[in-house]
């Protein structure tokens, strides 16, 4: 399990408010969520919030969405799919980096406390600030690159052993559950490129397809943007997807390290 760290800008100081189960409720939840809006000027609190299980869905996020709608409208956060394949809903549930709505609610006993992923700013409540992450996938050019021309009328082709390669890694709905539990990340997030997009870069080194593997390699080989990777495998362990950064991480140290020999 990662080790949680509170967002970057959290000194919390008090509990807030609470909302209660309605009267009669038989199979009462409560959720510990964290609020926080920079534009009050007040610092992050947490709320307790009583649910109904028995007139709820089974996942986090539709806990999530019932409290929004019932109890308190200017709870924030972010959501799309519901399915496990958009990532918008990543959160810090029960101390562990998920998806809201692949987390099902009855896997947390006793309270659930929510809070947004550790070592981000925070826009509001539940939803961090993205933007640096962002500009970090799009710096190792996430796409395919090529010289030489598509044969003619028709799409590059690879056979199906290239293409397996590739499994384990196209997958990524960069939620960046790996990224924020990475103590390295946290350390060096400022040149540390973290697990969620150097799994992203190997995706395109190890694409048959791609020609600018020495390009791309060059850009890798850095003290930082590469090597501060430690082999702790916090992301690997916190995936939704359950796949493993550390060992495309590895397999592009191997790469680097060939050529060099």
């Amino acid at each position: 399990m990662a080790t949680f760290t509170l967002p970057k800008n959290s000194v919390i100081k008090k509990e807030g408010r609470v909302h209660k189960a309605p009267a009669g409720a038989k199979r009462v939840k409560a959720f510990k969520i964290y609020r926080y809006d920079p534009d009050s000027g007040e610092n992050p609190r947490y709320d307790r919030f009583e649910l109904d299980l028995d007139d709820c869905g089974p996942m986090v996020l539709d806990a999530l969405i019932k409290l929004k709608a019932e109890a308190d409208p200017s709870l924030t956060f972010r959501r799309s799919c519901r399915e496990g394949i958009c990532g918008s809903c990543s959160m810090n549930i029960d101390g562990t980096n998920t998806l809201a709505c692949t987390k099902a609610i009855e896997d947390v006993k006793g309270e659930v406390k929510i809070t947004p992923l550790p070592h981000m700013d925070v826009i509001k409540d539940l939803v961090p600030d993205f933007t640096h992450f962002y500009a970090q996938y799009a710096s190792i050019k996430p796409w395919l690159q090529t010289v030489t021309p598509p044969p003619s009328g028709k799409e590059r082709l690879q056979s199906p052993e290239d293409r397996a390669k590739l499994d384990g890694l196209y997958e990524c709905i960069l939620c960046a559950c790996c990224s924020t539990s990475c103590p390295s990340y946290w350390w060096n997030s400022d040149k540390f490129l973290g697990p969620a997009i150097l799994l992203q870069a190997y995706r395109w080194l190890a694409d048959s397809r791609d020609e600018m593997t020495g390009e791309r390699l060059d850009s890798l080989e850095d003290p930082f943007r590469l090597y501060r990777c430690h082999t702790i495998m916090n992301c690997a362990n916190t995936c939704p997807k359950g796949l493993n950064p550390a060992k495309a991480i590895a397999e592009t140290k191997k790469m680097v390290a060939e050529r060099i020999v």
